[in-house]
């Protein structure tokens, strides 16, 4: 019996660092063996500001991983975000190499090449090279043309680029911790394979990642990647505004913004609470209306907190300002009006309070949180959407060599540090099947 591989996706973050090990069996089911998240250090909006804090804290949640799995991983898929992202759409035209035979991988690799010759400056890399549609001779919409016969090969591809310097801080962290960067992949990409059905990315639909000080916009349209950004304000924006409006610390504010958020998750129980406040009179309800402090544990000597206050005059505001960011970059992609399947929110700030309301409220689409699919094991480890890029390295890594189609066919673009890290893999290794 062949031994399972073994798989390991190490997302990044700004607010933590999330570490799975999955094994693969022979018939391509995932299994999650080893689960960690630990506070992250050293990193400020998705990029390395200190290699020494961001090496231990990478330490440490590998470390926990590993214990829990059993098993000592020596490469990684690692998650890239942060504002330097940035996205391209990119026409390419090449003759087919034989014109009386079939459209073969070669060709395809040439056509992809065409795609990715744009100008950049020297402080940016291309970091995936995503084919959204080819064209045959006129034929147009075609999602992979091998085996097809024509003379004129043309495909319209997705370009993400980032900035060198922070690709090369952050395999230098992961390298030194002893791990092997196999490859870099934009988190909002490895987000969407983990929560998004092919329906919505068929029909369109826009994923918001909303992690701690970074949002993650990715559109997709046709099945395809068609627009793809970040925008510099998260979840944790709103935790400081807590933090300053009721006079409490940093932690003591994130302690009251996740009560919030588990106190909307159970809403039939809030209404069985309401309903007996009513009934008996209202001292009951209008107490029931502030924050039980002694519950929550915390350590400052507050007075009484209100829930409508909080959530009215710090929380909504907030939540307003990041969807606008988000309107902001849908209207500059020019797909608003191709995305009938609405929002998907995951991350950590999709466990805010009140975020499918505001997101319904400012933009206007029909709004869902994002849930992990694809994995099975210790899923209950990463029932939370603030898992969502881990989980997505996880596939996207199973999908890498596997028989199986990929669901989304990249080809990484990030040559300089995978040349150093992964000797003699070639550039369309990662888009064979």
């Amino acid at each position: 019996m062949a031994k399972d591989k073994v798989i390991c996706g190490i997302d990044v973050g700004s607010s933590k660092i999330a570490t799975l090990i999955a094994s693969v069996d022979d018939n391509g089911k995932i299994n999650l063996i080893g689960v960690s998240s630990t506070p992250s250090k050293g990193v400020r909006k998705n990029q390395v500001v200190d290699i020494e804090e961001a090496v231990a804290a990478i330490t440490e949640s590998v470390e926990a991983a590993e214990r829990m799995a059993g098993y000592s991983i020596s490469s990684s898929f690692i998650a890239l975000g942060g504002p330097q992202i940035e996205s391209v759409n990119q026409h390419a035209v090449v003759a087919v190499s034989e014109p009386e035979g079939e459209i073969k991988t070669s060709d395809i690799q040439r056509v992809n090449e065409a795609a990715r010759a744009i100008p950049l400056p020297s402080s940016r890399e291309i970091l995936h090279v995503i084919p959204r549609t080819f064209t045959v001779d006129g034929q147009e919409g075609i999602k992979d043309p091998i085996g097809m016969t024509g003379v004129r090969l043309e495909t319209e591809t997705h370009i993400i680029t980032g900035s060198s310097t922070s690709m090369r801080n952050l395999v230098k962290c992961v390298s030194e911790v002893g791990i092997d960067v196999i490859e870099l992949v934009f988190s909002g990409i490895a987000s969407s394979i983990a929560v998004l059905t092919d329906t919505e990315k068929e029909l369109g639909v826009v994923l918001v990642d909303i992690g701690g000080e970074t949002t993650d916009v990715v559109i997709f349209i046709d099945g395809s990647v068609a627009y793809s950004s970040v925008v510099p304000i998260g979840a944790r924006h709103i935790t400081s505004d807590m933090a300053v409006g009721i006079r409490v610390s940093l932690e003591s504010a994130e302690k009251i913004k996740v009560s919030l958020g588990k106190t909307e998750k159970t809403p039939a129980l809030a209404e069985k609470i309401e309903e007996e406040n009513i009934k008996n009179g209202s001292a009951k309800k209008k107490e029931e209306s502030f924050l039980d402090i002694k519950a929550l544990g915390l350590t400052e000597d507050v007075q009484k907190i209100s829930k409508k206050a909080v959530i009215d005059g710090i929380i909504r505001p907030r939540l307003q300002e990041i969807f606008k960011y988000v309107g902001k970059e849908i209207k500059k992609s020019g797909f608003g009006t191709q995305v009938p399947s609405g929002l998907v929110i995951c991350g950590g700030g999709a466990q805010t309070v009140g975020v499918l309301d505001q997101a319904k409220y400012v933009l206007g689409f029909p709004a869902r949180l994002g849930q992990i699919d694809g994995l099975s094991g210790m899923i209950e480890e990463i029932d939370s959407s603030s898992f969502a890029t881990a989980a997505g390295l996880i596939l996207y890594g199973s999908a890498q060599g596997s028989s199986n189609e990929m669901r989304i066919p990249v080809l990484s673009g990030n040559l300089p540090i995978r040349g150093l890290i992964q000797k003699g893999i070639s550039l369309v290794k990662s888009f064979l099947p």
